[in-house]
């Protein structure tokens, strides 16, 4: 941080030449005590140097002595205003301390600025806690969303940006809870965090709630379709599908253009053998949302089932468009042309399938864990894909 040997080389007084010396020396390999002995000494000496006090500050910051930072930092900054990082270490320590108010501008200044990652990360996460803190939640939700675009694959990162996102919910549900308790959009809005922290009976009996109030509400069957299949995957049931099915059918009764709602009836009707029924809903989901990539995949395997490669061929082709990254398209592509006899297109679909499935396999765990889940059921490989 600071060269004190620089500033002492002319001093006449060669104990605070000494100090400074021993002090950087002991910081350098981490014996905190010995270097807080030695800078106190050298400010007993010398204690109108700012960078004397920038140091001990500094010192006190790596004890996790934070009052005492704040103080010989204020010291530092007051003596020489210029002197580097002072003044971020100063406004994280003010913000360990929770004096959160005098600690803002600093932090914001850190945030915005800095060209240092481990610094940036620092301030970002002070910032969050600062702004939640003040309760000016907004500005923590900006920050929060910065922080995870800078640091996407950071645990600790993740973390606050959830309790941040959680804490905006929980207070957006409270004022609806207060301003219209009895609108059928406070219990949507109930019936969603129930949902996505897993609660699927709570989720499902809320959603009703809404249907009850509004039977018409654009949305609402959908959702508890969705929520019917989570419960399903978690318990095996069986019935949980079939009346999954059913709610997606009576979304399509009130929202006709429900493109996931079409799709996941069409991915259960597949998964039931109903293959007719499995295309309609496929093609119904093409036909409202022609980008629907999953949808043009669900089809061509329906098509494969129905030997129909030709039209498997297609669809796939379509999908790979969209996303030539998909493994599970390139995969079907291959079954596809295997069918049609074409052992070249074959054997490259084939090699741009293991490619692909050998990168994802080696992706580490946390991208695989802490991937966006997605609002509908997604296309899987076969269990006897694996190469």
């Amino acid at each position: 941080m600071l060269a004190l040997s620089r500033v002492f080389a002319q001093a006449a007084d060669e104990k605070a030449e000494q100090y400074a010396g021993q002090g950087q020396a002991a910081l350098a390999a981490g014996h905190l005590d010995e270097a807080e002995r030695n800078f106190e000494k050298l400010r007993t000496l010398e204690p109108g140097v700012a960078e004397v006090h920038a140091m001990l500050g500094r010192v006190y910051f790596e004890e996790r002595k934070f009052s005492l930072a704040a103080e010989e930092l204020r010291t530092a900054l007051k003596l020489k205003p210029s002197l580097p990082k002072a003044r971020t270490l100063l406004s994280i320590s003010l913000s360990e301390n929770a004096d959160y108010s005098e600690a803002l501008p600093g932090l914001e200044e850190c945030f915005q600025h800095s060209s240092n990652p481990g610094e940036k990360h620092m301030c970002g996460l002070q910032l969050e806690r600062a702004y939640t803190a003040l309760k000016m939640d907004r500005k923590a939700v900006e920050v929060a969303l910065e922080m995870d675009k800078l640091y996407p694959e950071d645990a600790e990162v993740q973390y606050y940006s959830a309790k941040i996102y959680g804490n905006m919910a929980y207070q957006s549900i409270y004022r609806l809870s207060v301003t219209a308790p009895n609108s059928p959009w406070r219990y949507l809005a109930a019936a969603e965090v129930n949902e996505s922290q897993g609660a699927t009976a709570a989720a499902i009996a809320q959603y009703r709630q809404v249907l009850a109030m509004d039977p018409s509400h654009p949305g609402v069957h959908y959702r508890i379709g969705r929520t019917l299949l989570a419960q399903g995957r978690k318990s095996g049931s069986e019935q949980d599908q079939t009346d999954a099915l059913k709610e997606f059918l009576a979304e399509l009764e009130v929202d006709p253009a429900n493109a996931n709602a079409a799709y996941e009836a069409g991915e259960i009707y597949r998964n039931t053998q109903k293959y007719p029924e499995a295309a309609k809903y496929f093609q119904s989901a093409i036909d409202y949302y022609p980008n629907f990539e999953d949808a043009h995949i669900g089809l061509a395997t329906v098509y494969l089932t129905q030997d129909k490669p030709e039209s498997a061929v297609s669809e796939l082709r379509k999908a790979i468009a969209l996303d030539a990254a998909n493994e599970v398209a390139w995969y079907r592509l291959s079954q596809a042309e295997r069918s049609l006899g074409d052992s070249a297109a074959q054997t490259k679909a084939l090699t741009e399938f293991k490619k692909l499935h050998e990168a994802q396999r080696d992706k580490p765990a946390l991208n695989r864990a802490t991937a966006e889940p997605s609002e509908v059921t997604k296309q899987k490989l076969d269990p006897e894909a694996a190469p």
